[in-house]
C-alpha cells in the first residue's frame, strides 16, 4: 500500500465508528425534544419489596396493570427525600446525600445510531467517604424489548433483588439478576455505563449481569461544565448478543441510572420505568434526524 492508499484508508477509518457504522450524533441539540426524568434514591426497596402487599399499597395498583411512572411520576422528589432521611426503606442513611436527580433526556436516530444524551446540575457532595474514588459518576441507561415479566410496568425493578450483594442481608456473590432470565430466550435487559474515569461498558442482565460482552455501543462520552454535566451514548440500532435489537416504528422498556457522589451498588438514583419509542409513541421520543 502506497502513502495515497494509507492517508485514504486511514481517513475511511476515522469517518466510520465501531464495526464500521457512521457516528455522527445530532449537530444541533437543541431542536431535539427533551423530557426530564426524575432520578430518586430507592433505598431498600428490591422487587420483593414492591410486590410485598402489606409492605408497598402500590403493588395493588401494578397488580391491575398500571405501571410505577403512572402512579408516581409526580412525586419522585417527595419520594426521595423521605427515603434518603431514613424515614423509610433505607437503614443505612448518607447525612447529605442528594434526594433526587432531574434529567434532560434527549433522543434521535440516523437509521444507523440510536443517540442519547443526559444533562443535569452536579447535585452537592454529602462529604461522606467516597465509594467509588475513581468514578464520581457513573451513568447507565438499560433497554428491554417486552420480554421480561412486568418490566413495562416497574422498569428496571425486575433486575432488583434483596439478595443482591449491597442489599442489607445480601449475598457477597450475586449481582443484578433477572428471575427465569435467559439470553438465548431473549429474557433479559440490555446495560450500557459511562464511568467518569472514561471506561464504558455494554453488557446485559439476565440470569446474572455481565458488564461487557455486547457490539452495539459506538460511544460514550461525558464533560461537565460549571455544574453542569452532559453524557451522550452513541448506539447502533442493531448488535449481537445481549443488544436489544432497535428498529424505526418500536417500542422498548427503558430506564436510566446515576451513580453520584462516587457511590456503588444500591447507593444509586434511579428512574422509574419509561417506554422509549423509534419514530413511534413512547414517553421518549427518538426521531430520525
Amino acid at each position: 500500500m502506497n502513502l495515497r492508499q494509507t492517508a485514504i484508508a486511514i481517513g475511511l477509518i476515522g469517518a466510520l465508528g465501531c464495526g464500521g457504522v457512521q457516528a455522527a450524533e445530532p449537530a444541533d441539540w437543541s431542536a431535539v425534544p427533551a423530557t426530564t426524568v426524575g432520578l430518586f434514591y430507592p433505598g431498600v426497596s428490591p422487587i420483593e419489596w414492591i410486590v410485598n402487599g402489606s409492605a408497598h399499597g402500590g403493588w395493588r395498583g401494578l397488580k391491575r396493570g398500571d405501571s410505577c411512572l403512572e402512579c408516581h411520576s409526580e412525586e419522585t422528589g417527595d419520594m426521595g427525600k423521605k427515603i434518603v432521611s431514613g424515614a423509610k426503606i433505607e437503614p443505612s442513611p448518607i447525612k447529605g446525600k442528594a434526594a433526587a436527580i432531574p434529567v434532560k433526556v434527549q433522543a434521535a436516530h440516523d437509521g444507523a445510531n440510536l443517540y442519547l444524551r443526559f444533562t443535569w446540575k452536579q447535585p452537592p457532595a454529602s462529604g461522606a467517604p467516597a465509594m467509588d474514588k475513581d468514578n464520581p459518576v457513573k451513568v447507565a441507561f438499560m433497554l428491554e424489548a417486552n420480554q421480561v415479566e412486568r418490566a413495562d410496568l416497574s422498569g428496571c425493578w425486575e433486575t432488583c433483588h434483596q439478595d443482591a450483594r449491597t442489599m442489607p442481608e445480601g449475598n457477597k456473590d450475586k449481582t443484578k439478576y433477572v428471575e427465569g432470565g435467559s439470553l438465548a430466550s431473549g429474557v433479559f435487559y440490555d446495560l450500557i455505563q459511562w464511568r467518569s474515569n472514561g471506561e464504558k461498558h455494554d453488557g446485559y442482565i439476565a440470569e446474572k449481569r455481565v458488564m461487557d460482552g455486547g457490539t452495539a455501543l459506538v460511544d460514550a462520552k461525558g464533560e461537565k461544565q460549571g455544574d453542569t454535566w452532559t453524557v451522550t451514548f452513541t448506539r447502533k440500532l442493531t448488535g449481537g448478543e445481549g443488544d436489544v435489537a432497535l428498529a424505526s416504528g418500536q417500542t422498548v422498556n427503558f430506564g436510566m441510572a446515576i451513580h453520584d457522589d462516587s457511590a456503588t451498588g444500591r447507593f444509586h438514583h434511579v428512574s422509574l420505568g419509561y417506554r422509549l419509542g423509534i419514530d413511534a409513541e413512547g414517553d421518549i421520543q427518538a426521531v430520525k434526524q
